[in-house]
């Protein structure tokens, strides 16, 4: 008899053992990467075309090549450098993202304090008491006395079905989707201070190509009235420059206010107050083109994109929050137990006083229960709608990176073909000129051929820096 008890307390222990070393609800397995080898239908050139112009240089593209975590420093800008060091520890988005990730880290650590470990704690009681024996039907006087107690109690889930691990699980994920939203979040701080410093740079020269071409239709409009005054020409004449003058002039503040406005957000981003003087001004002088972009293939990609970490990691939490639903259908025990001593007096509590202790095993399992099946199912159509969002992830990221793949080429191509433009426009500048001096040409002539090179450097402006916005965009779809 004596061996049969001891067998079935190591079966019991066995089995136990076992139970506790199961989880309901399936393991998480990583979503498969695609299968797809190219971005783009059409095959591109590993080589982008170059145009003769600054920040015209070609471009290699190269595949499986690790992105440089400090990739802003490949467009050349020390101001840009310092700039950005400066935001990354004072941007107050990138602070919220830290402190929220470190808020789901002792989440995770206080859910496994209280769920993996047994826990213990100390109870001390005192109270007074008044007993009438005639209510049990005794003989005697009521009298009243003090009865104090002090204990210890320990407690543990034995997690049978695992509930708390799979929870665990969940909240481990949670911590990791906190964790790739602060690397997009530094990402995103980083692509917007190189996006707008090329930007205030675009604003800044067009703006004074603007006041270049301003100041020869002034000089324009002011040769056409010394004209009609004489009587040489006619006064409608001067209309149609007029309205072309102001028209360019009103062109102006616009240019100005957004100038203004690239400042103000650099300054924001910087994690200082728009008003406060030190935020740089750009050019597009003090930038280089980065000579080789790194290409990641698809399957790469998705282990390297946060924003598809982060859609990965909550995938892996519905997962988990699957199995806590599932393990809310299996029995749960609890295992508890007290020891104690109790006295009339403090003085005997921890000398003489009465030992006291308790073992309790509760083992429940739920019989009737609408709500948890209908969990689990809520919890599985979470899970459905966490894969699907993490495919819509997946297929916006591949698509992003396609158009800038495409735009790198097509506006490398812009920016040749505009570059022709300015040679042209250049040269009949030049042409005007000796014209202008041999007194073949006159000075009105000379003035709309300024225009014309003027006009012709706004575009090209924007499509240099254009060059640049677009090897930043790839920079950022391959995840920084």
């Amino acid at each position: 008899m004596k061996h049969q008890r001891i067998y079935r307390i190591i079966t019991s222990v066995f089995v136990t053992g076992l139970l506790a070393g199961c989880a309901a609800g399936p393991d998480f397995k990583r979503p498969i990467a695609p299968a797809v080898a190219a971005y783009t239908a059409a095959p591109l050139p590993g080589l982008t075309t170059s145009a003769p112009t600054e920040l015209g240089e070609s471009q290699r593209l190269v595949e499986g090549e690790t992105v440089n975590p400090q990739w802003w420093q490949e467009f050349g800008s020390a101001r840009l450098d310092t700039l950005i060091a400066e935001a990354l520890q004072a941007n107050p988005t990138l602070t919220s993202a830290r402190a929220t990730l470190r808020q789901a880290q002792e989440r995770y650590a206080a859910q496994s304090g209280s769920t993996l470990y047994p826990q213990a704690e100390a109870n001390l009681t005192g109270q007074r008491q008044r007993f009438n024996p005639n209510s049990s039907g005794l003989p005697g006087d009521a009298r009243e006395f003090d009865l104090y107690n002090a204990s210890v109690g320990v407690h543990y889930n034995l997690d049978l079905a695992g509930g708390n691990r799979r929870a665990l699980e969940a909240l481990a994920a949670r911590s990791d989707y906190q964790r790739y939203q602060l690397a997009g979040a530094r990402l995103t701080l980083v692509g917007n201070i190189v996006t707008t410093a090329v930007t205030q740079a675009r604003f800044s020269a067009q703006m004074r190509a603007t006041e270049g071409i301003l100041h020869a239709q002034e000089e324009q409009l002011k040769l056409t009235g010394e004209r009609v005054r004489l009587g040489q020409a006619a006064p409608n004449e001067e209309l149609p420059l007029k309205t072309q003058l102001e028209q360019t002039r009103a062109s102006i503040p616009l240019l100005r206010n957004q100038f203004q406005q690239s400042e103000h957000l650099l300054a924001v981003l910087a994690g200082t107050a728009p008003g406060t003087s030190g935020s740089p001004s750009f050019a597009l002088q003090e930038f280089t083109l980065p000579a080789a972009l790194p290409l990641s293939v698809p399957s790469e990609l998705v282990r390297s994109s946060p924003d598809i970490q982060a859609a990965e990691a909550l995938l892996h939490a519905a997962n988990a929050e699957y199995g806590v639903a599932v393990a809310n259908l299996y029995p749960q025990l609890n295992l508890s137990a007290n020891l104690g001593s109790q006295a009339l007096t403090t003085g005997a509590l921890f000398g003489s006083g009465s030992a006291i202790w308790a073992l309790v095993g509760q083992l429940t399992q739920p019989l009737f229960n609408p709500g948890l099946p209908a969990e689990k199912r809520a919890t599985l159509a979470a899970f459905d709608a966490a894969a699907a969002n993490y495919q819509s992830v997946v297929l916006e990221s591949l698509r992003n990176v396609a158009d800038v793949l495409c735009e790198l080429e097509n506006n490398t191509q812009r920016l040749t073909a505009l570059s022709v433009a300015d040679a042209a426009a250049q040269n009949s500048l030049k042409s005007i000129q000796r014209q202008y001096e041999l007194g073949a040409a006159s000075y009105v002539q000379l003035l709309i051929a300024q225009q014309q090179v003027q006009q012709t450097q706004i575009d090209l402006i924007e499509a240099q820096a254009r060059r640049l916005l677009d090897s930043t965009a790839l920079f950022l779809a391959m995840g920084g």
